[in-house]
């Protein structure tokens, strides 16, 4: 799935909204500030209810851990994907290591950190939420000014050409 930052589309909100952790003397990582750089799915087909945060070290301006949080109930994703696979429907619900991104050897340590501050700050959790909604307006908004025409037929059993993994019936078709 495509994912694209939240600052490439709304920067000024980025600016004052994007959050951040400084840590001094922690014993699981380097004294720094860790940004929380949030991005979200750009497929006009996907309402998957989820954000990236790709974790950055201001001091190394480096990425150390690509973290997905997915805030809604796991029946949710389990209808979302049209199957109750746990090891998949773990990967969706909650906090996360993205398997399909490279992570350092601080990433552990960066998801508890992250995993502290969702379940101490109710606030900041709303605020994702409705950066998720902003941004999903403004895919809908740019999709019906130019619609995608498919230049290739699929069948409702295929799998779906945006890369859930789900079929095309239970997921895009419609």
């Amino acid at each position: 799935m495509p994912y694209t930052p939240f600052y490439e589309r709304f920067p000024n909100i980025a600016e004052k909204e994007t959050r951040s952790l400084t840590i001094y003397g922690d014993h699981e990582l380097p004294d720094d500030k860790y940004i929380f750089m949030e991005a979200y799915c750009n497929d006009q087909n996907c309402d998957c209810r989820r954000v990236f945060f790709n974790v950055l070290s201001e001091k190394t301006e480096q990425l150390l851990a690509v973290i997905t949080y997915g805030w809604d109930k796991r029946q949710y994703y389990i209808d979302w994907m049209g199957e109750d696979d746990p090891r998949v429907i773990d990967t969706l619900v909650g906090l996360s290591l993205n398997l399909a991104s490279p992570q350092s050897e601080f990433a552990q340590a960066l998801l508890r950190k992250i995993d502290m501050v969702l379940k101490n700050d109710i606030s900041y959790v709303k605020r994702l939420k409705e950066h998720y909604k902003i941004f999903r307006a403004e895919i809908d908004k740019q999709n019906k000014k130019s619609p995608y025409i498919s230049k290739f037929t699929v069948g409702r059993n295929d799998p779906c050409p945006c890369g859930t993994g789900k079929k095309f019936k239970k997921c895009c078709l419609n």
